[in-house]
């Protein structure tokens, strides 16, 4: 009989854990503010980042599956630039659509 996901049969390396603890809750205090500044600011470009720094949250937790043998190496590599390339492409979105919206004025702007 197989078991659909092996036990940890190797002692995880303790700096490798420390830096994916270490790395996962700062991604989760990043997001946190950044969804914050979402419900603050209410716009696109502010949810796309926030989205974008939620794939580093997701590289985070991809590490920890592959560390506790949930997730095999291929697999582990292919979810990672996976979540590379979605980051990257939610960051140029941002600044796509920041930079093609109209400004409107601001009072310092106008005498």
């Amino acid at each position: 009989m197989r078991v659909p996901f092996p036990p940890l049969h190797v002692q995880p390396d303790l700096p490798m854990v420390v830096v994916l603890v270490l790395a996962g809750l700062g991604t989760a205090v990043l997001l946190g503010l950044a969804l914050a500044a979402v419900a603050r600011r209410q716009s696109r470009p502010y949810l796309l980042v926030a989205l974008a720094l939620a794939t580093l949250l997701g590289r985070s937790v991809v590490g920890g599956l592959t560390l506790t043998a949930v997730l095999a190496d291929p697999t582990h590599h292919l979810l990672e630039h996976a979540l590379d390339v979605v980051m990257a492409a939610l960051v140029i979105a941002a600044v796509y659509y920041a930079r093609s919206t109209e400004r409107t004025p601001t009072e310092s702007e106008n005498p």
